[in-house]
């Protein structure tokens, strides 16, 4: 069996929508919905959060997360996931923390369907797939404006929804990555599996209190706990 650790990404700065990573959705912080996703799982060896805000640290310490501190220069707009990651894989890695593959779960994707993880470990498991990311399916018709004139990309004008070439959008709520992906930098590697999730809980990313009312209203519909 393969050995997996967690790390969830929660930097302090958000212009648009301070402190988002802690608000409260359904009655608890937005980062604990990652953290109980991978809680009670005996294959996961430990949940991280790597973060630069104390605020975060101690929420998620709290929560009994373990903390990555990252470094300032990682925890700017223009720092990538990736980066975060392999600083967080490196600190393992000189930790002796033994691990063959590193889970990303987004705080900002807090809405994932009921055994999302386990079947995504189960597909690893089989040891096909170098990594795996989640996508959800698209069944909007879409175009480019070119000199005032809106172009179809992916249909025919008349073309029925149901006949459209299947498409599929990076939906954010899961990756697994092998270890030695992450340590270089990456997330997706060359023989990456794509996960179909086709639930409304795909359309769930949080960056701004509009998206935040969003997965509320997702919340009441699907009765999620």
């Amino acid at each position: 069996m393969r050995r997996y650790v967690v790390v969830i990404p929660a930097r302090g700065g958000s212009k648009r929508f301070p402190d988002k990573n802690i608000y409260s959705l359904n009655n608890k912080p937005l980062i604990l919905h990652s953290i109980d996703c991978a809680k009670g799982n005996d294959h996961i060896l430990d949940i991280y959060v790597s973060t630069d805000s104390e605020t975060i640290a101690n929420v998620a310490t709290g929560y009994g997360a373990k903390l990555i501190q990252r470094p300032y220069e990682l925890a700017g707009d223009d720092a990538t996931t990736a980066a975060a990651l392999q600083h967080a894989a490196n600190e393992m890695v000189n930790c002796g923390v033994a691990f063959d593959y590193m889970i990303l779960l987004q705080p900002t994707n807090p809405l994932r369907p009921d055994g999302l993880l386990r079947n995504a470990m189960e597909i690893m498991d089989s040891g096909q797939y170098d990594s795996l990311m989640t996508v959800s399916p698209s069944y909007m018709k879409l175009g480019r404006i070119t000199e005032d004139r809106f172009v179809p990309w992916n249909y025919r004008f008349g073309q029925r929804t149901q006949d459209l070439e299947p498409l599929y959008y990076e939906n954010g709520l899961l990756y697994i990555s092998k270890k030695e992906i992450v340590l270089n930098g990456s997330i997706i590697g060359n023989n990456m599996y794509p996960m179909v999730v086709d639930h409304l809980y795909g359309t769930v990313d949080i960056d701004t209190i509009d998206d935040l009312r969003y997965a509320e209203f997702i919340i009441q519909q699907e009765g999620y706990e």
